[in-house]
C-alpha cells in the first residue's frame, strides 16, 4: 500500500471512530450498549468484542481490589465503551500513564473536558484535578500548561482560559500506547492545511 493510500486509511478510520464518539455521546447511557449491538449485528459481527477488533481497540484491564468496580481507560473511550460518570481522575491517570508533565497536563484537560463537562478551564482547574488524581504536584503548573500549549495540546480559550486541542485530544485517546499517539499527531498535522506560499 503506498503512503498516500495508507494516510487516507488513517484518515478515513479516525473520522469513522470520531463519528462513533459524537453518536454515541448524543445518546442516555442506557442506550449506548443496545445502539452499539445492533451496529455489530448490522456490520455481520458476533459481539461488540468482534467490533472493537475491526476498529483497533484494545482493553487492558488493570487488577482491581475484590469486591470493587474499576472501570479502565485505555483505547476504550474512543466509541464509548466507558461509563463516563463512573470513572475517577485517577483511575483515567492511571490507565493513561502520563510520563511527563506535558502529557499529564493533556490527560487532565481531556478529563475536565469529557468527564467533567468543563471544556474551558485555567491552570488553577488542571491544578486542583492533578491533586484529586492524586498525581505528584507540579513544580511550576503555568511552565507545564505553557509547554502542553507549545506542544500543540492546549490552544486558548475565551477569558484567557485554554480548551484542548484536535491534537490533544486525539494524543491522549492513542494513550499508553506512545507509538499510536505519535502516529495520531502525525495524521492530525499532514490534515492541516499548508499556509499558502508568500507573493513575491
Amino acid at each position: 500500500m503506498s503512503d498516500v493510500s495508507a494516510d487516507l486509511q488513517n484518515d478515513q478510520e479516525l473520522d469513522a471512530q470520531n463519528a462513533i464518539v459524537r453518536a454515541l455521546k448524543s445518546l442516555p447511557e442506557d442506550l449506548r450498549s443496545r445502539v452499539m449491538e445492533s451496529a455489530c449485528i448490522f456490520v455481520g459481527m458476533d459481539s461488540m468484542d468482534s467490533l472493537r477488533r475491526a476498529i483497533g481497540i484494545t482493553v487492558q484491564a488493570p487488577s482491581a481490589p475484590q469486591g470493587a468496580t474499576f472501570r479502565p481507560n485505555t483505547r476504550d473511550d474512543r466509541v464509548g465503551f466507558v461509563e463516563r460518570t463512573a470513572m475517577t481522575p485517577k483511575e483515567f491517570l492511571l490507565g493513561k500513564e502520563p510520563q511527563t508533565d506535558v502529557e499529564r497536563v493533556a490527560c487532565l484537560a481531556y478529563f475536565l473536558t469529557h468527564y467533567r463537562e468543563t471544556p474551558h478551564f485555567k491552570t488553577l482547574d488542571l491544578s486542583e484535578l492533578n491533586t484529586e488524581a492524586a498525581q505528584p504536584k507540579f513544580s511550576n503548573a503555568s511552565v507545564a500548561v505553557n509547554n502542553a500549549t507549545t506542544s500543540g495540546y492546549l490552544v486558548p480559550s475565551r477569558s484567557g482560559q485554554k480548551q484542548l486541542s484536535s491534537l490533544g485530544e486525539q494524543y491522549v485517546l492513542a494513550l499508553p500506547d506512545r507509538e499510536a499517539a505519535k502516529a495520531a499527531v502525525e495524521r492530525m498535522k499532514k490534515r492541516r492545511p499548508k499556509s499558502s506560499a508568500k507573493k513575491k
